[in-house]
């Protein structure tokens, strides 16, 4: 008995397990299973639009809220039964009291305003004296006092910029105009 090994084949399949046996994988690549995939990603989808829907709103409504202005109207009852020897002929008396909101402060030309803009002296800001803290920037604050709003170099009253904190006495009628301040804050 003899063994014949059999002749490779020119570009034929070789590996390490000898000759003739195929060299790559036998069997086709298999394919994952693509309704796992889809099914994932639907069920996904499911659970944030059932999220989204029972929300119990959107941005827009929580700002309509908050922006309704309604004037608290509280009203308090009081009911006292008067103690009587037959309890089924007592009188009730009920009082009726509305509750009355509190004074607000009243309208008028701000003691604090922006570092940034242009006011008017008695009708947008209060006369007296102002303070700042100084420059929100490195560029430094500039103030300037105007008699009038024409931006014109002859309007000018007085002017600075300030590196540090500052103080201004401001005149009704003036014009007074800040940039890259901070907040001002009514002192006198």
């Amino acid at each position: 008995m003899t063994f014949q090994h059999p002749t490779p084949q020119p570009g034929g399949p070789q590996n390490a397990f000898g000759l003739g046996t195929p060299a790559g994988p036998g069997l086709p690549p298999q394919r994952r299973r693509p309704w796992l995939k889809y099914g994932a990603i639907a069920l996904l989808s499911l659970f944030i639009g059932v999220g989204i829907g029972t929300s119990n709103g959107s941005a827009e409504t929580a700002k309509g809220a908050t922006e309704t202005k309604a004037a608290p109207r509280p009203t308090v009852t009081v009911t006292e039964t008067a103690a009587a020897a037959d309890p089924e002929s007592a009188p009730t008396v009920t009082k009726t009291t509305s509750a009355k909101p509190k004074k607000t402060q009243e309208s008028g030309p701000a003691t604090t305003f922006s570092g940034e803009g242009e006011y008017l002296v008695g009708d947008d800001i209060k006369a007296g004296t102002y303070k700042t803290s100084g420059p929100e920037e490195e560029f430094g604050c500039y103030w300037e006092r105007a008699k009038d709003a024409s931006g014109e170099f002859g309007s000018i009253i007085a002017n600075n910029n300030l590196e540090g904190p500052g103080r201004v006495t401001l005149n009704n009628g003036e014009y007074f105009k800040t940039n890259r301040c901070q907040e001002w804050k009514k002192v006198g």
